[in-house]
C-alpha cells in the first residue's frame, strides 16, 4: 500500500525544512508523515539524517534501524546508521553497515571513499590501542622551554615569566588577522595553566562579590570570530568580570587553538576571576575524529595537542556559584544517591578520560529530557533525565538551579524542568549550518539570571571541520 497523499505532504514540508536548515521543524514533519503512514523507509531515513544535523545520534540510528528493517535493499539508511555511529565513535559499527551500504550500490563512489576511510579508523583505533601504556609519562616530561629560542623575525609580544594584559591584547590581535603565537609562548601557556587548574578542586566553588559581574558562557566549539562578538558585546573579562566557560573549547570550528589558547591565556592572567570547566570535547577520543588534533599539528605539532590532551584531564568537571547554582558541561547523574559531596570527593586525576559509565562520563554526557524519570540517551552515549530528577537534586543540594550547556538551543540558551535546569550555547550558526542564537548568562552579587542572546558574525572562510584526519567528519 503506497504512502497516503498527507503522509507525502509532510515528508515535502519536511525537506523544505531540512533545506532551510530548520532541523527541528523538519523532524516534526517527517514525525508527522510517520504517523499518518509508517510503512515508508524514506521518511524514518528522512529523520535519521534531520537527527544527525542535530547531534541526536542515538535516534538517528534507531530511524536508519526501521528503515532497513523496512526495506533491507536500503543503501542510503546502511549508509547513514554509519555516520552516526562514527559520530559516537562506534567505528566497527559503522564499518560494517558502509559495506553493506557498498554492496547493495558497489559504483557509489562516495559510500567507498567513507568506507575506506572508516576501514583506516577502525585499524588506527586498533594499532593506538595496541601500544597504549597505562602509565605513560607526563607529555610535560623534559619539556626545556627556556632553551627554546624565539627568532628575531617573530613579529609579536614577548612573554616573559608571567603573562600580561599587554600580551593577552596582542594574541587577541594576532589570532583576528591569522597569525599564530610562537611555539614558546604555546607551551608556556599550557604548562601554566595546567599547573593551576591541576590544584583546583574538581568542583571549583566561587562566590560573585558586591562590585562584580559573573558571565557563564556555553560552548564555543573553536568559533573564535563568534567569541570576539560575545566580548565586544559584554565586555571582556577583568578583575571584576568574571567569566565561566563551560566546556566544548574546541572541535568542530576551525579556530580551536586560538580560542583554548586564548581562554588559557586569561585564567593564567587572573586564575582567581577566570573559570573553566571540561567538556565531553575536551577529550582525546574526540578531538581525534572532531578536529582539534588535526589543527594542532596543522598550526604547531604533535606535541602541542599532546600538551592540551594532558592539560584538558586536570581541568575541573563543575562550578557551584554562590552554593545555588551547579555549572557542569553535560548534566545530572544516573543514581539519586550522588550528591555535590560525591562531586566534591571525585578525584579525576586517577581517570584522565571519561570512559563509557561512571561519574566523569555523565557529568560530561548527560541531557535533560521533558518527560519523567531517566531514559536512554538521544545521542546514543550516557542517558537522559527528566524534571522529576532535577527537582529531587536541587532539593537534595539546596540548589536553584543547573546549569549546563553541550546542546544547540535555537535561541542560545532554554529554560526547562519548571526553571531548575538552564543550557547555555555560545557558538551561533554552528558549523555554519544551524541557524541558532548564540547566549550567555550573566550574574551579580543577587545572583538574579541575566540571560543575553546574540548573532553570529562573518569570518574568514575556512569551512568547520577543516583540519579533520579524513573525509568521515565532512558528513556530519
Amino acid at each position: 500500500m503506497p504512502a497516503t497523499e498527507e503522509a507525502l505532504a509532510f515528508k515535502q514540508k519536511g525537506n523544505q525544512a531540512f533545506q532551510k536548515h530548520e532541523w527541528l521543524n523538519a523532524i516534526d514533519a517527517y514525525t508527522k508523515a510517520i504517523e499518518a503512514y509508517d510503512q515508508d523507509p524514506v521518511f524514518y531515513c528522512n529523520r535519521c539524517q534531520a537527527n544527525i544535523k542535530l547531534e541526536q545520534y542515538g535516534y538517528a540510528i534507531a530511524d536508519a534501524t526501521k528503515a532497513i528493517e523496512l526495506d533491507k535493499a536500503y543503501a542510503k539508511a546502511y549508509y547513514r546508521r554509519a555516520v552516526a555511529n562514527t559520530a559516537i565513535l562506534h567505528s566497527r559499527d559503522a564499518l560494517k553497515d558502509f559495506k553493506t551500504a557498498a554492496r547493495i550500490e558497489p559504483n557509489n563512489k562516495d559510500t567507498k571513499l567513507r568506507l575506506a576511510d572508516c576501514e583506516q579508523v577502525v585499524k588506527r583505533i586498533a594499532f593506538e590501542k595496541a601500544i597504549e601504556f597505562s602509565d605513560d609519562p607526563s607529555a610535560f616530561e623534559g619539556l626545556e622551554i627556556d632553551s627554546i629560542k624565539v627568532e628575531d623575525s617573530y613579529d609579536g609580544a614577548k612573554l616573559g615569566k608571567e603573562i600580561t594584559q599587554d600580551f593577552v591584547d596582542d594574541m587577541i590581535s594576532r589570532f583576528k588577522n591569522g597569525k599564530k603565537l610562537h611555539r614558546k609562548y604555546v607551551f608556556q601557556i599550557i604548562q601554566a595553566v595546567q599547573s593551576i587548574v591541576y590544584d583546583e578542586p574538581t568542583m571549583v566553588e566561587m562566590d560573585v562579590p558586591k562590585g562584580h559581574k559573573l558571565t557563564v558562557c556555553g560552548d564555543t566549539h573553536g568559533q573564535y570570530f563568534d567569541l570576539m562578538e560575545l566580548f565586544r558585546l559584554n565586555g571582556f573579562p577583568t578583575e571584576k568580570h568574571y567569566y565561566l566557560f563551560n566546556g566544548d573549547f574546541v572541535d568542530r570550528g576551525s579556530w580551536s587553538t586560538e580560542i583554548v589558547l586564548l581562554l588559557y591565556a586569561y585564567k593564567w592572567l587572573r586564575p582567581k576571576a577566570f573559570f573553566l570547566n571540561r567538556g565531553n570535547h575536551e577529550t582525546d577520543d574526540m578531538n581525534k575524529v572532531y578536529g582539534f588534533e588535526g589543527e594542532c599539528k596543522a598550526k604547531y605539532n604533535e606535541k602541542v595537542f599532546k600538551l592540551f590532551s594532558e592539560s584538558f584531564s586536570a581541568l575541573p568537571l563543575a562550578t557551584l556559584i554562590g552554593k545555588k547554582y551547579f555549572v557542569l558541561h553535560g548534566g545530572l547523574f544516573s543514581d539519586d544517591k550522588i550528591s555535590l559531596d560525591d562531586v566534591r570527593k571525585l578525584n579525576r586525576h586517577q581517570q584522565r578520560q571519561p570512559g563509557q559509565q561512571g561519574l566523569m562520563m555523565e557529568m560530561l554526557w548527560t541531557d535533560p529530557q521533558p518527560t519523567p524519570g531517566r531514559g536512554p540517551s538521544k545521542r546514543g552515549v550516557g542517558m537522559q533525565f527528566g524534571p522529576d530528577v532535577t527537582k529531587r537534586f536541587c532539593e537534595a543540594n539546596g540548589l536553584e538551579a543547573v546549569i549546563r550547556s553541550h546542546e544547540v538551543r535555537m535561541e542560545g540558551y532554554e529554560v526547562e524542568h519548571d526553571g531548575r535546569c538552564i543550557t547555555v550555547f555560545s557558538a551561533p550558526k554552528y558549523c555554519d549550518s544551524t541557524e541558532n542564537k548564540g547566549a550567555y548568562i550573566n550574574i551579580g552579587p543577587d545572583y538574579k539570571l541575566d540571560f543575553h542572546k546574540f548573532d553570529a558574525v562573518p569570518h574568514p572562510d575556512i569551512k568547520p571541520m577543516a583540519y579533520a584526519q579524513n573525509s568521515l567528519m565532512s558528513m556530519m
